[in-house]
């Protein structure tokens, strides 16, 4: 069990180099389905001496108030009898600590790195793994001590913001608890003996720790806590003898740090008979043994986390896609690829089967008519208006039945007011089709990790979609055109003839400038250009379509493809130059696979086992 142990400590430590330690993110994070050590005390209970009494060697740095100012993920990996010892930081991978003095003074540096050189916390985690023959297998993660005020150069909400972040860590139910307490003061006081009932009630996942044993008054002991008759826990009690200040002035080891320790509870009269279960020696003891039960009852819901990390990584990893090839012709087969499943979306869009589409009907069935409604008819055709252009037609020689010039000066302008509608139709498509190219664009997921290759497929598209409008505007100002260009008689021969009205020529000839004889012709040309109207409501949509909309699902990027065929392997990396943010994203997914998987065939191989 003790290389499941280790397993454990190699994810914890990946996870937390990758990022993955009790946040919320898009892959589930395996840090809160991984059993640790929380160490919670009050400032100056000797919580710091308790650990480095279980590693054996003096490395936390020491001072007076608050000095761990960030949790320090502490990684125990026994090694073989001989090696030498040695410590390594997440933060400095390919750098060996041999001098545990340099520990130190790189976790405060590290510590004053994030947090400046003030009295300041951060919930960001120091990692650090120690490998040595003195060590059990063990994860312990040392925490801020609790304190109850603020003291200069600490913000008012530092008590508060000690007590959430430890209780960030000791709530999580797979977390085991280290309440160290002093013996020299009143159980019932005890900041982490408080806090660790708040989240665990029950006292399962609790070890408590008496320090300072040593310290208490002559003539008074901590047995009634440490044989759980003041204070029950499910877990024994166990009692530690740290080196006292003048110890650690003079330097003593502890080696013989622990071998005084034994001696003190062996000769003790008071803890004599609990010998066998005091100390910081047999206290990591009984936390690795407790850890490998707990590891080992957590195996099923560790493995369906691993599993459900291991799918949704490779889900991720297929949809922001695999690593490309070099060589040019496989990549001019991708952009090629992904340039169809842009154009799929485009034709989805315009068929309906993605939204968009319908607004290009919209602008046949609403814009176009009342545009169409709001042209200057009536003031054009006005009876004043009517009178100058007939009079102009008629130059020197007045017309004396039907002023035919007159009619076909006011008709052939009319129709001129066609042209604006005309042209309208043609750039409303034309800004339909540009948007949904642009949401084709972001909605094709393939192309999401080549911004480069989206920015010339965006350029082209639009490229072919105005040499489109513009072919599209030469048809439909040339259907405006061909109405003026010949007139159709037979409207005009089913009219009825003003000599017939009249009664004889004469009497038209006197007639062909009064009110009623103009308003007649208005009303005669407005007849006209209201058949030309409804004529053009149709088959300026047709002609919009034929030349925009069909032609665009029909060869919106065939320029585009002709032009890349001609392109050198150099101009096609380019185009595939990926978001670096997404390069970076893919290996450190890839990374994450690959410890994730690793660590389900060593967990399955125990498991079996």
């Amino acid at each position: 069990m003790d290389n499941l142990i280790g397993l454990v400590n190699r994810i914890q430590r990946a996870c937390t180099a990758l990022g993955d330690h009790g946040g919320e993110g898009a892959v589930a994070s395996l840090w809160e389905a991984l059993p640790s050590v929380a160490v919670v005390g009050g400032q100056s209970s000797g919580k710091s001496s308790v650990l480095e009494s279980i590693v054996g060697r003096d490395f936390l740095p020491r001072g007076s108030g608050i000095v761990t100012r960030r949790p320090l993920v502490l990684q125990l990996h026994k090694t073989d009898e001989g090696t030498q010892e040695y410590a390594e930081f997440l933060h400095m991978p390919k750098k060996r600590f041999t001098d545990f003095a340099a520990v130190r003074k790189e976790i405060s540096d590290e510590t004053d790195r994030m947090t400046g050189r003030g009295k300041g916390i951060s919930v960001v985690p120091i990692q650090l793994s120690v490998y040595s023959p003195n060590v059990v297998n063990l994860t312990l993660i040392d925490l801020p001590g609790l304190t109850k005020i603020a003291v200069d150069g600490q913000s008012d909400s530092i008590v508060q913001d000690i007590e959430n972040m430890v209780r960030s860590y000791i709530e999580k139910q797979n977390s085991i608890i280290l309440a160290v307490s002093p013996a020299n003061q009143d159980i019932a006081t005890s900041d982490a003996m408080k806090i660790a009932r708040e989240v665990d009630p029950t006292g399962e996942r609790t070890f408590g720790v008496l320090t300072k044993l040593d310290l208490m008054d002559k003539g008074t002991n901590a047995l009634d806590v440490l044989e759980g008759r003041s204070y029950r826990l499910q877990h024994p009690w166990v009692g530690v003898v740290n080196r006292s200040q003048q110890d650690i002035n003079k330097e003593v080891n502890m080696i013989a740090a622990r071998r005084r320790e034994r001696e003190y509870f062996a000769t003790s009269q008071d803890y004599g008979h609990l010998a066998s279960k005091m100390g910081s020696e047999y206290l990591g003891k009984v936390l690795s043994k407790h850890l490998e039960a707990v590891i080992k009852s957590r195996i099923p819901s560790i493995q369906a986390m691993i599993n459900k990390s291991i799918d949704e990584i490779e889900m991720e990893l297929n949809q922001i896609g695999r690593p490309l090839a070099n060589d040019a012709g496989a990549q001019l087969y991708t952009i090629l690829e992904l340039c169809r499943a842009f154009d799929r979306i485009f034709k989805d869009h315009l068929d309906g089967a993605r939204p968009g589409g319908d607004k290009i009907y919209a602008v046949f069935d609403n814009q176009l008519p009342a545009a169409l409604k709001k042209l200057p008819f009536d003031k054009h055709l006005s009876g004043q208006n009517v009178r100058r252009i007939v009079s102009e037609a008629d130059g020197y020689q007045p017309h004396l039945i039907a002023p035919e010039q007159g009619y076909r000066r006011l008709i052939e302008s009319s129709l001129q007011f066609f042209r604006g509608p005309a042209e309208a139709v043609v750039d409303a498509v034309h800004f339909i089709l540009r948007d949904l190219v642009r949401k084709s664009i972001g909605e094709c997921s393939e192309l999401k990790r080549f911004p480069s290759l989206q920015a010339e497929i965006a350029q082209a598209a639009i490229e072919s979609l105005e040499r489109m409008r513009d072919e599209s505007k030469k048809t439909t100002l040339r259907l405006v055109d061909m109405e003026s260009s010949y007139l159709t008689v037979d409207f005009f021969r089913k009219l009825p003839q003003e000599i017939e009205k009249g009664g004889n020529a004469a009497a038209a000839a006197n007639d062909r400038y009064t009110d009623n004889h103009l308003r007649r012709i208005g009303s005669n040309v407005a007849a006209y250009v209201g058949m030309v109207c409804d004529q053009l409501r149709n088959s300026l949509p047709k002609a919009a379509v034929h030349c925009q909309v069909r032609e665009a699902k029909r060869s919106l990027m065939d320029h585009f493809y002709t032009q890349i065929g001609k392109r050198e392997g150099k101009q096609l990396s380019a185009m595939l130059d990926e978001d670096p943010a997404l390069m970076e994203r893919r290996v450190q997914l890839s990374k994450r696979l690959e410890l994730y998987k690793q660590a389900r065939d060593e967990i399955d191989s125990v498991a079996w086992k």
